[in-house]
């Protein structure tokens, strides 16, 4: 079977293109050896479950690990008391226990079967203190030490009996010089535990009083970089032989998405199976190009998939969010990034910005876009002096960038931007942004101007360019200056 770059689910080694995980498993697997708890928090689609399911694996030499997911083994009705979810807890982690590939001696056996039967026998007298009693039994009698992996940890949000579970854990975290406990507890979901613990206490007292204050600060880069897609690329090169250039497209994949891995293996998936075998490039070597990339990136824009779905959606489920974005985009301020500041740090969580040099940046160039186009497109914006104002602002930085970029351009040879200031200049009148700016200068989307300025910028790189007088005295006669 063929392989395929893959956006559902996680991904398989066997069935699907993918970086190389081990640098970034060598580097969890250091927090794990050092009996670190921690939280693995990303936003949606960021390979998460594909990199906590390598992760068993690449620690089970070592270890033994329990690996659960709450989506799957932990039902909304398992929250509703301590016993349903202790009873709950324990079934499957007794059931994952008896799976693992690895060796148990009789006395593993036996505490587990005492879990077991407490489980079955005595339900109603099974809560938190007695189910960690009995994990601490299994702990000390398993043969090396337990790993436990949470996947959808946030999948508990609004249960205080969540909270509870996180104490028991910290506690015996805190006595584990006396009491047997897990190595190492690996919660992973969007949210980390300290906005869980604001969403289930929000009684002011307690917001402040988080249980897994004990978690150590998770530093482990999760997205993609260029060197990791090129990997990837190289592996897809090897079957398909297209003639590409690796180096150029996994730096223009990365540089559009900041490694974002749904974005990076949607953009490949679209230039393999929808871009290749089009009108316009009718085979894997037409479509793996800079403008076949560009072609994808332009499908990846129109499409309603469901990482920008829930993009959007958080926009209105916390306006707040919502103000910061249009603050970055539309106001010409800069947005200090504060870690300390809630709204900062929910936006940033749920992957829609990022810090750079102290202040506050949208993630990456596609969700720029994504959203410049969200905004510029509702009602409620279009009627604003902001509206008008942004789009003047982004077609003056598009003639400004471009000068500049001409600017450095050697004089030797010939620069082939024509069909860019062309097409720029030749835009039908602008209604909604300055008369003086329109008369030559018509809408664009952000999509069209970061791919014309990507475009232009590659043809100079290869070569591709016009001495530079010539080329202004053409804008400028396009101009009538």
């Amino acid at each position: 079977m063929n392989k395929r770059f893959n956006i559902t689910a996680d991904c398989k080694p066997k069935l699907h293109y993918m970086v190389d995980l081990t640098s970034r498993l060598a580097q969890i697997k250091e927090y794990v050896d050092r009996g670190e708890y921690f939280t693995i928090n990303r936003a949606r689609q960021y390979g998460k479950t594909t990199t906590l399911r390598a992760l068993k694996e690449y620690l089970k030499d070592s270890y033994c690990v329990i690996s659960m997911d709450f989506q799957m083994q932990m039902s909304e009705a398992k929250f509703r008391s301590e016993n349903a979810f202790s009873i709950a807890f324990a079934k499957a982690f007794i059931s994952l226990l008896q799976n693992l590939d690895t060796a148990k001696s009789a006395e593993l056996a036996q505490a587990a079967e005492t879990l077991s039967r407490a489980a079955r026998e005595k339900p109603r007298e099974l809560e938190l203190v007695e189910l960690f009693q009995h994990l601490s039994s299994i702990c000390g009698a398993a043969g090396r030490p337990l790993v436990l992996i949470i996947d959808e940890a946030d999948s508990a949000a609004n249960n205080q009996v969540f909270l509870d579970f996180l104490a028991q854990l910290r506690g015996y975290y805190i006595d584990r010089d006396s009491s047997k406990t897990f190595q190492s507890v690996i919660l992973a979901g969007v949210y980390d535990i300290k906005n869980l613990k604001r969403k289930l206490r929000p009684d002011q007292e307690h917001k402040q009083n988080s249980p897994w204050n004990i978690a150590a600060d998770f530093k482990v880069e999760m997205s993609f970089s260029a060197e990791e897609i090129a990997g990837m690329l190289q592996e897809y090169e090897a079957e398909h032989e297209t003639g590409m250039n690796i180096t150029q497209l996994s730096e223009l994949l990365y540089e559009h998405t900041s490694g974002y891995p749904y974005l990076v293996s949607r953009l490949c998936k679209l230039i393999d199976e929808e871009v290749a075998g089009s009108e316009s490039f009718p085979t894997h070597t037409a479509a793996w190009t800079l403008a076949g990339f560009f072609q994808a990136q332009k499908l990846l824009l129109e499409e309603k998939n469901t990482l920008f779905e829930s993009m959007v959606n958080k926009l209105y489920d916390f306006p707040e969010l919502k103000t910061i974005i249009s603050s970055i985009l539309f106001t010409g301020r800069e947005v200090a990034y504060n870690a300390l500041n809630p709204d900062i740090a929910a936006a940033e969580m749920f992957g829609l910005i990022k810090n750079v040099n102290g202040t506050a940046a949208i993630s990456n160039r596609i969700f720029e876009m994504v959203f410049y186009n969200l905004f510029l497109t509702s009602a409620e914006i279009q009627n604003t002096e902001l509206y008008k104002a942004a789009v003047q602002e982004i077609t003056m930085n598009t003639l400004q960038n471009t000068i500049s970029m001409m600017k450095t351009l050697p004089e030797a040879d010939l620069l082939k931007v024509q069909e860019f200031t062309k097409k720029l200049f030749r835009r039908h009148e602008l209604e909604a942004a300055d008369e003086a700016v329109a008369k030559f200068l018509g809408p664009k989307s952000a999509e069209d101007i970061y791919r014309d300025l990507e475009i232009s910028r590659k043809q100079a790189e290869v070569g591709a360019y016009q001495e530079m007088e010539e080329a202004l005295d053409e804008i400028c006669r396009e101009l009538r200056i």
